[in-house]
C-alpha cells in the first residue's frame, strides 16, 4: 500500500511545525511518498520579489537564504546539517542565478520559476529531517520525478498519463526499495520550464503524485481539523464533517470552503482513491474523509460555504436567447483575462455573469470592444456574496428549494441569482453582502443542526 503525505506552508512553516510532520510521516507505517508546500510566508515573499523587485537583488537572496537557513539550524546538526549544506548550496546557487539574470526575467516562465522555489527548500530541508530520524529520503523536485504539466505561464495543469509514465520509473522503484521521496509540490514542467499550478495548487500536486502512483490513499496535512459544516469564524457551532463524498467536497472547495485547492479532488477520483485531509498540529483529530461513496446525513444539509466579494454583470441584447454566438462572444471576452465565472443565469433577453469584484475593470474592458450591435446595456450590481447549500441529492428531494429559501428569507435577505440543476449536490445562489452572515447562521441553524 502507498500513502501520499501532503503537507501545507504552515506545517512545515516553523521547526516545530518541521517536528510534527517528521513524526507524523515516520508513524505512517505504509510505504510513502510526501509532497511539500513552500514554508509559510515564501512565497508571498517570492511573489513581492517578482512583482516589485528591491533595487538591491541580493537583499531578496540573503532573506530567503536566511529563513530557511535558521530553521535548519534548529532542527539539524552535524553530519546531519553538513549534508543538508552541501545539498542547500546547489540549489542556492542556481536561485542567486535566476534572481541575477536580467535574460532569465525576459523569460515567460520567469514569474513560475521564481514563484517555485520556496519548495526546492522545504522539501530538501524535510528529507534531511527525516534522515536524521534514521529515515532513507531523498527530496526530489518535480523535474526529477517527471510531473509534466501543460498550459500557460501561472495557469498549469498536469498531463496526468506522461507524469504516471515518467513517476513509475522515476520514483516507484525508490519507493519500493523502503525510500520515502519528498517531492516538491506547486509546480510541474514544461518544455523544462517550471509552470506553476496556480496560488494553493501544492494540494492539487499531490492529487496528481496520488493518481500517478495509484495510491491507496491520500493524505493533506494542513493547520485545519477537515471539512467543517460552515465557517467556524461566522458559525461557532460549526461541525467537523467526518464523511463526504468528492462531489461535495469539490462543490464546497470550489465556492468557498478553504480547506483545499478546488482542483484537488479530480485527479483522485478518476482513481478512486480516498482522500483525508487531516490537522497536523492535532494529528490524533479524525479529520474528513473524502471518497466515492456518500454516507446519508440526517438534516437537510451538510455543510454551507460562502465566497464574498462578487460582483453580477448583467448584459442586455435583444432576444439573446435565439443568438447563442452572441453569448459566446461575450464569454470570450469575459475569459480573456482568466476570468472566473461563478454562476451564470439567462433570460429572453439578459444574461447575467458572478464574477470576482476585483476583475470587474477588465471584464467591462473587453465587453467594450464588442459591436454595439451585440450588447444594448451592461449594469454591475457590486457587494454580493455568493453561497453555496451542499446536502445529499438535494435534486430528488421535493420542495428542497422552498425550504432553503424560506430560511433565507426569515433571515431577510433578498436572492440576487440563482444556481440550481448543474449539480445534484448543491444549491447555489446569491444574496447581498450585507446579509451574507445572517444567511449562513439561519441555513445552518434550521438544516445543518435542525433546530427549528
Amino acid at each position: 500500500m502507498i500513502t501520499v503525505m501532503k503537507f501545507g506552508g504552515t506545517s512545515v512553516g516553523s521547526p516545530d511545525a518541521l517536528r510534527r510532520a517528521v513524526n507524523i510521516i515516520i508513524n505512517e507505517k505504509n510505504d510513502k511518498a510526501v509532497v511539500v508546500s513552500a514554508m509559510s510566508g515564501v512565497t508571498n515573499f517570492l511573489v513581492g520579489a517578482v512583482d516589485d523587485p528591491p533595487s538591491n537583488r541580493d537583499e531578496i537572496v540573503r532573506q530567503f537564504e536566511k529563513k530557511h537557513l535558521d530553521a535548519a539550524a534548529q532542527v539539524l546538526e552535524g553530519e546531519y546539517m553538513d549534508g543538508f549544506m552541501k545539498e542547500f548550496e546547489v540549489r542556492m546557487s542556481k536561485f542567486r542565478e535566476l534572481i541575477d539574470s536580467a535574460e532569465a526575467r525576459k523569460d515567460p516562465y520567469y514569474r513560475d520559476n521564481v514563484t517555485s522555489q520556496g519548495e526546492r527548500f522545504s522539501s530538501l530541508l524535510l528529507a534531511h529531517m527525516l534522515r536524521a530520524a534514521g529515515v532513507r529520503a531523498a527530496a526530489l523536485t518535480s523535474e526529477d520525478c517527471g510531473i509534466t504539466a501543460e498550459g500557460k505561464p501561472l495557469s498549469g495543469s498536469a498531463d496526468l498519463q506522461r507524469t504516471e509514465a515518467q513517476m513509475a520509473i522515476n520514483v516507484k522503484p525508490y519507493i519500493r526499495d523502503g525510500g520515502v521521496p519528498v517531492i516538491t509540490g506547486f509546480y510541474g514542467v514544461k518544455d523544462g520550464y517550471p509552470l506553476t499550478f496556480g496560488r494553493g495548487g501544492s494540494d492539487y500536486s499531490a492529487a496528481v503524485v496520488a493518481n500517478a502512483l495509484n495510491a491507496d490513499v491520500l493524505e493533506i496535512w494542513t493547520d485545519v481539523d477537515g471539512f467543517m459544516s460552515a465557517d467556524p469564524r461566522i458559525v461557532p457551532d460549526a461541525l467537523l464533517i467526518d464523511e463526504m463524498s468528492f462531489g461535495e467536497a469539490a462543490e464546497l472547495a470550489y465556492f468557498g470552503a478553504k480547506v483545499l485547492h478546488p482542483r484537488t479532488i479530480e485527479p483522485v477520483r478518476m482513481k478512486h482513491i480516498p482522500l483525508k485531509v487531516k490537522n497536523s498540529f492535532r494529528p490524533d483529530v479524525p479529520g474528513t474523509v473524502i471518497h466515492h461513496l456518500r454516507k446519508p446525513t440526517k438534516g437537510l444539509l451538510k455543510s454551507v460555504a460562502m465566497k464574498t466579494d462578487l460582483s453580477i454583470i448583467s448584459i442586455e441584447s435583444a432576444e439573446i436567447a435565439f443568438y447563442p454566438d452572441i453569448v459566446g462572444r461575450i464569454i470570450g471576452k469575459i475569459a480573456e483575462n482568466e476570468v472566473v465565472i461563478y454562476s451564470i443565469s439567462t433570460s429572453l433577453s439578459t444574461v447575467a455573469f458572478l464574477v470576482h469584484s476585483n476583475d470587474i475593470k477588465a471584464v467591462l474592458n473587453n465587453l467594450n470592444t464588442l459591436s454595439t450591435g451585440d450588447i444594448e446595456r451592461i449594469e454591475v450590481k457590486n457587494n454580493v456574496a455568493l453561497i453555496c447549500a451542499v446536502g445529499d441529492d438535494l435534486l430528488a428531494r421535493c420542495g428542497v428549494s422552498g425550504d432553503i429559501f424560506m430560511a433565507v428569507k426569515e433571515a431577510r435577505a433578498n436572492v440576487e441569482m440563482i444556481s440550481e440543476g448543474a449539480s445534484d449536490v448543491s444549491l447555489n445562489f446569491v444574496v447581498p453582502m450585507s446579509k451574507v452572515t445572517d444567511v449562513i447562521t439561519m441555513l445552518h441553524r434550521k438544516y445543518v443542526r435542525g433546530d427549528q
